[in-house]
């Protein structure tokens, strides 16, 4: 296996440790690792899950792996310049199964006591699934108020359900805690990079189906910014193996209601001042004040020509009707980036909106009122 390095300190960790988190300044790891150029010609031929871009993953080198057939989702025309990849059709219906396929893979080599995720609800059903999968022992801390709907998934899965009284970041800390127990791995998608290796799949498999090609913009929704940071990592492998002759804008789109990195981008800010107010949003599952690797996305978006948008419940709720009467059920969270898109409709060039989970997991936005019903 490769090693972690933390980004700030340059201090290193073999990844076969349990260590989570850089001991110096407390931040998440990333990983050194280089990824190899893939061939397209010889995709046809090879496994029809994200396994099959093996060059580019770590923990690769050993068959078979952890695996659910992730991945190789469709992607349908929305407008003459913007298509939908589906995400929300991966086996657990969001696409944090590209993340967790990677984090239980590892999991199954390190052979933990057992395995600890924090999560508003679609990363840990994920990693319960796949959990599940591997034979592990798993843990998935919540907010109250979590979906029942994904707490019915997780539960299914035969993880433990941990109820914490508070807001996501509360989980959040109360899921650390309990990983620094002896013999525990935080399978955490914000602090483990091998999470953002398994989401830069979603571009490698926009490159393939578009012949070798990138659209000239990607809109990410962006809390945690683990599908934004995948992007990121893919662009750069592809630009770097000349795959692709231009690197597409990477646009992040958060919720109004908790913006801290709209904030310090607009502000011109490295990052965030310090948390931002937990406010009550539709878009729950990007609703994080303080995200861990704040610095690493406001970079990623500056250096890819791109911008934030922020979107507001109204315009979620406008976004999520609208995606639903053109045949396409997501929940409110994987609305928001049709939402910005509709919001500013004038953007140049091709553009590509991932929907994140499926709308089985939580239900319509405003199912209660009259426009709900209507819907």
């Amino acid at each position: 296996m490769t090693a972690y390095v933390c980004p700030r300190c340059h201090v290193r960790a073999p990844a076969s440790a349990l260590t989570w988190r850089c001991p110096h300044c407390h931040g998440p790891w990333d990983l050194d690792f280089a990824a190899a150029p893939v061939s397209l010609p010889s995709l046809s031929s090879r496994v029809n899950s994200l396994w099959r871009y093996a060059e580019a993953l770590p923990l690769a080198t050993e068959i078979p792996h952890v695996t659910l057939g992730e991945g190789r989702t469709p992607v349908v025309p929305l407008t003459e310049r913007v298509s939908a990849k589906l995400d929300f059709l991966m086996p657990t219906s969001s696409f944090k199964d590209r993340g967790a396929v990677m984090l239980a893979e590892l999991a199954r080599r390190l052979g933990p006591r057992t395995v600890i995720a924090d999560s508003s609800g679609n990363a840990g059903t994920a990693i319960a699934a796949y959990g599940a999968r591997a034979g592990l022992d798993c843990a998935v801390y919540v907010p109250e108020g979590t979906s029942p709907k994904k707490l019915e998934q997780i539960r299914a899965h035969g993880a433990r359900v941990v109820v914490v009284a508070g807001d996501r970041e509360e989980t959040a800390r109360a899921a650390r805690a309990a990983a620094d127990a002896p013999d525990v791995m935080y399978a955490s998608h914000a602090y483990n990079p091998h999470f953002l290796h398994g989401t830069k799949t979603y571009v490698y498999e926009l490159w393939e189906d578009l012949g070798g090609r990138l659209p000239d913009s990607l809109v990410l929704p962006v809390g945690n910014g683990t599908l934004l940071l995948g992007a990121a990592l893919a662009v750069e492998e592809l630009y770097g193996h000349g795959l692709v002759e231009s690197r597409p804008a990477l646009v992040a789109v958060q919720a109004e209601a908790v913006s801290p990195l709209a904030a310090a981008f607009h502000a011109g800010a490295d990052e965030p001042a310090g948390p931002a107010e937990s406010r009550p949003t539709l878009a729950e599952g990007i609703a994080i004040s303080a995200p861990p690797r704040a610095a690493q996305i406001l970079r990623a978006v500056r250096l890819s020509g791109g911008t934030f948008h922020t979107v507001t419940d109204d315009q979620v709720r406008t976004a999520q009707l609208d995606l639903a009467r053109r045949g396409l059920y997501v929940e409110p969270t994987a609305a928001v980036c049709w939402a910005a898109v509709r919001a500013a409709p004038d953007r140049p060039g091709t553009t590509v909106v991932p929907l994140c989970g499926a709308g089985t997991k939580t239900g319509l936005a405003g199912a209660g009122t009259a426009e709900g019903r209507r819907a």
